[in-house]
């Protein structure tokens, strides 16, 4: 099955804001829901590991909304690509701390000074109320904090002052070859990691799955936070939301990229301002959303 630059309906500058935020708030719920990256912590971990070096003692963003912390304690920062509603974050970022909290007890460390992990929002079409959501929510434990940048963010332009690991969570298929490798050679211009995770797939078993992940979502409606009575319309009374999420659903895995695509991509990729080879790790892994894997790639500077 080749891959197949279709367009999809909530990534389109004419589509009502308002539209875009019920489908991004429903992807949101659903990743956290299903825990559909529980089980790429390991690689996400080591990504981050493999980006700290690089990116301690750097200048941090001070346009960023909510607080920031002191920079001698935060050693993980990773600044989240095409963010939507948030991504899988929640999840994600209680799993990560509660595995290093498990380290550090077994290490007999000071649970007190374990390092804060730092994640910045950012998007095209930055959906800032459920960003606000997240970032002021009771479920984000103590040891991590939540950002986010107000103002649109072009994951092929990143500016300089968002450093740390960039990561994207089923989101790189949305941008053609040419655009994708920009991304990534952006990302190496400024001498920062990268871990894209991706759940479409092109394949049969991924596009029947959405379906059911659609009517999952439109029985969990009333529970998608932040509470919209527009959201319960457009999806209840007229279905524009469950039709989007299907319709886009099977055009990402149409879209998706396969581990060789991402392989001769990174092949193209030359050497950033600061000369340093970069470590790339690809494949799939394996998922526990019915059995569909998941295909990633990481990139990091390698030591010196």
């Amino acid at each position: 099955m080749r891959r197949i630059q279709f367009l999809e309906i909530h990534e389109q500058p004419w589509f009502p804001s308002s539209l875009r935020d019920g489908v991004t708030d429903a992807l949101q719920f659903g990743f956290n829901l299903l825990q559909f990256y529980a089980s790429i912590v390991p690689l996400l971990r080591d990504a981050l590991d493999g980006t700290a070096g690089a990116t301690r003692d750097r200048s941090y963003d001070t346009s960023c909304e909510l607080s920031r912390p002191d920079r001698s304690v935060v050693d993980r920062r990773v600044v989240d690509l095409c963010s939507g509603g948030g991504g899988p974050w929640l999840d994600l970022c209680r799993r990560l701390q509660a595995r290093r909290l498990q380290t550090s007890e077994s290490e007999d460390a000071p649970i007190l000074e374990m390092p804060i992990l730092e994640i910045l929002l950012t998007d095209k079409y930055p959906n800032l109320a459920a960003f606000q959501e997240i970032a002021l929510g009771s479920k984000i434990p103590a040891n991590v904090r939540v950002t986010f940048h107000p103002d649109p963010v072009d994951a092929r332009n990143v500016p300089g002052q968002l450093q740390g690991l960039r990561t994207l969570f089923t989101s790189f298929h949305h941008f053609r070859p040419g655009e994708a490798r920009a991304i990534l050679q952006n990302a190496v211009d400024g001498g920062e990691g990268i871990a894209i995770f991706e759940a479409s797939r092109r394949s049969l078993l991924s596009i029947a799955l959405v379906l059911p992940l659609v009517l999952v979502h439109f029985a969990c409606t009333p529970w998608i936070r932040p509470f919209r009575w527009s959201r319960l319309f457009w999806t209840y009374l007229v279905p524009i939301i469950p039709l989007v999420l299907w319709f886009d659903g099977v055009v990402s895995c149409l879209r998706s990229y396969r581990p060789q695509e991402l392989q001769e991509m990174v092949g193209t990729l030359t050497a950033g301002a600061s000369g340093r080879e970069y470590e790339w790790k690809m494949g799939e892994h394996s998922s526990a959303v019915a059995g569909a894997p998941i295909t990633y790639l990481i990139g990091y500077p390698r030591l010196r």
